[in-house]
């Protein structure tokens, strides 16, 4: 009877765990777009501000506070330009070209074990073109909530997203990459 009891236990856990796994990938396959509030850790220095996320890999953040600082992905290539430097990457040679890549997460999702992080968030870790990046889902709503990574400069970036917004009416014209002036 106990050992009936552990069998039935074990199943009803892998159940659980298989239902919210499909409920994050049905969460991302609904979603075209994100827009959200972000605090951005890189090696102990915190930046904040505004993103908007069109998949697949178009991205477009605002810094607060800093010197006019944006992000842009048109997809193919990232700037992050400032006041005073401009510097400019393919995607593909960036984290970014996987995090922003939902059909991939989904099959990554679909392959890897999931954990659960103080009840609240679960995660997928993902080793992938001499990267790991870490994804986390709100275990409530099943939303993308941040990753953790490194970057081109081999610099340990964590980033939370909050106030979610999907599928808006966005701009085409929000992810044309900046010119350098």
């Amino acid at each position: 009877m106990r050992c009936f009891l552990i069998f039935i236990l074990l199943i009803s856990t892998s159940n659980l765990k298989a239902e919210v796994k499909e409920k994050i990938i049905q969460n991302l396959k609904n979603t075209k777009n994100l827009d959200f509030n972000f605090e951005q850790n890189i090696n102990g220095k915190i930046e904040n501000g505004n993103c908007t996320i069109e998949y697949p890999k178009k991205i477009f953040c605002k810094y607060a506070r800093s010197n006019n600082k944006v992000l842009v992905s048109n997809g193919k290539s990232l700037v992050i330009k400032t006041r005073t430097s401009y510097y400019r990457y393919p995607i593909e040679k960036t984290p970014l070209d996987l995090i922003l890549d939902k059909k991939y997460l989904i099959k990554k999702i679909y392959e890897l074990k999931e954990r659960v992080v103080n009840k609240n968030l679960i995660n997928y870790t993902i080793l992938e073109k001499g990267n790991q990046i870490n994804i986390f889902f709100d275990n409530k709503n099943y939303n993308l909530v941040g990753w953790q990574n490194t970057d081109i400069y081999q610099n340990f970036n964590i980033t939370f997203l909050s106030s979610i917004r999907k599928n808006r009416m966005i701009s085409e014209n929000l992810f044309k990459i900046p010119s350098e002036n």
